[in-house]
């Protein structure tokens, strides 16, 4: 290591160690209040999330989750409250304008071009704010940003096949490439693993975990084997509220969550097994 890339080094530790000592959250939500027709939706919600973090939003049908993402992506405006991120205040802001500030999104469903292919996808996601000239250009090989997120999501080998083609998983993975290339900040991921195999669910739990090495992640999920086997912190959410946060194993230990969520302790007990959740919404 040269001198330079030393001191670099050393910097880069020094801004991490200011960062932690001053524990300030990427993402911080507060008093956030939802309603939708008299129905309070999200109930004065304080939601946080802290630099690097890899984090699981669960709960059960109608909780809010997909309404707090919602409200963090600019596509529901909330009643009260406040949503910063980085320190700006994300309320009233348009929806393109909260992506330009480092937020990039997922959904159930990949919202992927079938008939361009894989690499035309990442291209054309790369070229996003760039103009109509860059949107309409020939591509002459792959440039390093388009490389990397293909790398990273596990898609070289299948880079000049139609996206309409890919698996449902590597659909998903295609869509996260297609995020990555735009370099966000904080992604908010819902229910990525949802119709995939065990093998695709595995795959992207270390997608996940090597994502959250260079951003932060927020996984909105209802599959519980797969939180368990990749989760660290969880927050557990209840009528537009937070129930309750913490470590996989303290989530599952807590008597409300398993009434809420889980499903009552007896019973599980009489059945001698743990309920699989199906729902599918936020």
């Amino acid at each position: 290591m040269t001198h330079s890339e030393d001191r670099s080094a050393a910097e880069a530790h020094s801004d991490r160690g200011h960062s932690e000592d001053r524990s300030a959250a990427l993402l911080e939500v507060s008093g956030l209040e939802v309603v939708f027709d008299g129905f309070r939706a999200i109930d004065g919600l304080d939601f946080s999330v802290e630099e690097g973090e890899l984090r699981f939003l669960i709960g059960p049908n109608g909780a809010g989750k997909t309404t707090l993402v919602d409200v963090i992506t600019g596509l529901t405006r909330p009643a009260g409250g406040s949503v910063r991120f980085a320190g700006e205040e994300l309320v009233g802001r348009r929806e393109h304008d909260i992506v330009r500030l480092g937020i990039g999104r997922s959904f159930q469903t990949p919202t992927v071009f079938d008939h361009l292919t894989v690499v035309e996808n990442i291209d054309l996601a790369a070229s996003v704010g760039m103009g109509w000239r860059a949107m309409l250009r020939r591509r002459r090989g792959i440039d390093g940003p388009v490389g990397e997120a293909l790398e990273t999501v596990g898609l070289e080998a299948p880079a000049d096949r139609p996206a309409g083609e890919l698996s449902h998983g590597q659909k998903q993975w295609l869509e996260i490439g297609m995020l990555l290339v735009q370099d966000p900040r904080l992604l908010l991921l819902d229910e990525p693993v949802a119709g995939m195999s065990r093998e695709e669910r595995t795959r992207t739990g270390e997608l996940l975990q090597l994502l959250c090495q260079s951003r932060t992640v927020v996984v909105v999920e209802h599959d519980m084997d797969f939180l368990r086997r990749f989760a660290s912190k969880v927050t557990v959410m209840h009528e537009g509220k937070v129930l309750c946060e913490g470590g996989v194993a303290e989530v599952q230990a807590n008597a409300t969550v398993q009434e809420v969520y889980l499903g009552r302790p007896e019973r599980r007990t009489e059945e001698k097994t743990t309920p699989t959740v199906t729902t599918t919404a936020g």
